[in-house]
């Protein structure tokens, strides 16, 4: 396979950067939004569970289809259909129509991770799953970051929020040429034992594994999609401007980049030093997991360099663990069922969401983010552990 493997890397890469764009053109926009058709928090939650609700549904069913229909084939179909949907959004004329399209952009989108999983699995040998995760996985970081210059951007240039989402939305079919022209399956995949055996889901769910990647991702999952659809209104609660907001959005983003490579890094490293999978792995969410608490300082902090410092050290941690929890599935299962369980443990990972989501936007709405940063620390200690 040489070197490709890391052009197709690179690929998955690009993709997850473009489906982050997307997704987060919504959060980017929200600050105006709100102001335009007058949305709570309760309002602005709705619309993140509706996609929520569409995304969690298609982590399981997409990793069938990737498991069945091939990567080339998968990505063509799911990235065509995300597209079309986020431009599609640009139609959209109040909360419910945003809900609609939200619901179809999840639809769209939930295949993604799982499907980028399998193609690590049949790629790269072990030793250098950690990596080519978490090359794929900083693309939720980089797009996280890089949205919210695009996005204002956009808007200042057009005047107006409508064109912004027609903006982004044409990125993935250029990503689809690029991948069309570039990508074939490898001859010989690597994870190929038991290929020709179809696996069910209900057989999958015996093992405790399976269950252990699965509650992980419940648990862990939350904080991130705290950060990335949640971020920009903390701050602005806090009393910092906007355009200050918008600015100091991609630090975050930035370290959690960095925290994919150092938790695939140090996994890897200890694999070649001779360490069992399972133990490498476990240990960097051991190192990094409990660490997230120090986000409770942000309780009390009026700096805003303080506030962006700790966000930034929570994600860095959480991404660590983040590359492990992805690297697992391709890990302990055989090749045809590692889309499965990843879709599995992203629907559990969407569950959870779900339910932090409505939280919060309730909580806030009543009292403030006091308690939600505190559940965003205390958790993923739990989840790790």
């Amino acid at each position: 396979m040489g070197r490709f493997r890391w052009v197709v890397g690179g690929l998955l890469f690009a993709s997850t950067v473009i489906n982050y764009i997307d997704r987060q053109t919504l959060s980017a926009l929200a600050p105006i939004l709100r102001e335009q058709f007058h949305w709570s928090n309760s309002d602005f939650a709705s619309m993140l569970i509706a996609f929520r609700i569409g995304y969690t549904i298609m982590q399981g069913v997409g990793g069938r289809l990737f498991d069945l229909a091939g990567s080339r084939a998968g990505f063509v179909i799911v990235v065509s259909f995300y597209s079309v949907v986020a431009m599609a959004t640009s139609l959209a004329h109040g909360l419910n129509s945003f809900r609609f399209f939200r619901l179809l952009l999840g639809f769209g989108e939930g295949p993604n991770m799982p499907g980028a999983t399998k193609t690590v699995s049949e790629w790269f040998p072990k030793r250098e799953r950690a990596l080519a995760v978490a090359l794929f996985d900083s693309g939720t970081s980089i797009g996280g970051a890089v949205a919210p210059f695009i996005v204002l951007y956009a808007y200042k240039l057009f005047g107006t929020w409508r064109p912004v989402f027609v903006l982004t939305g044409c990125l993935g079919f250029v990503w689809v040429i690029a991948w069309l022209r570039l990508y074939r399956a490898p001859q010989h995949a690597l994870s190929t034992e038991g290929a020709a055996a179809r696996v069910r889901w209900l057989d999958l769910l015996r093992y405790r594994q399976a269950w252990g990647i699965i509650l992980g991702r419940f648990l862990l999952d939350p904080f991130w999609y705290f950060i990335s659809e949640w971020f920009a209104l903390y701050l602005v609660s806090r009393g910092f401007s906007l355009e200050k907001s918008v600015l100091g959005f991609w630090m975050p983003f930035l370290a959690a980049d960095l925290g994919n490579f150092v938790g695939g890094g140090l996994s890897g490293y200890l694999i070649a030093r001779g360490w069992p999978v399972g133990r490498a792995r476990r240990t960097v969410l051991l190192i990094f997991g409990p660490s997230m608490i120090a986000l409770l300082l942000a309780l009390n902090t009026k700096s805003y360099l303080a506030a962006l410092g700790l966000f930034a050290y929570a994600a860095f941690a959480y991404a660590a663990c983040s590359t492990m929890f992805t690297c697992l599935p391709a890990d302990v299962f055989q090749s045809r069922a590692v889309g499965t369980v990843s879709g599995m443990a992203g629907t559990g990972a969407g569950v959870g969401t779900m339910i932090s989501t409505y939280l919060i936007g309730r909580v806030t709405d009543a009292a403030s983010f006091g308690p939600v940063i505190t559940a965003a620390a205390v958790i993923p200690c739990i989840a790790t552990a």
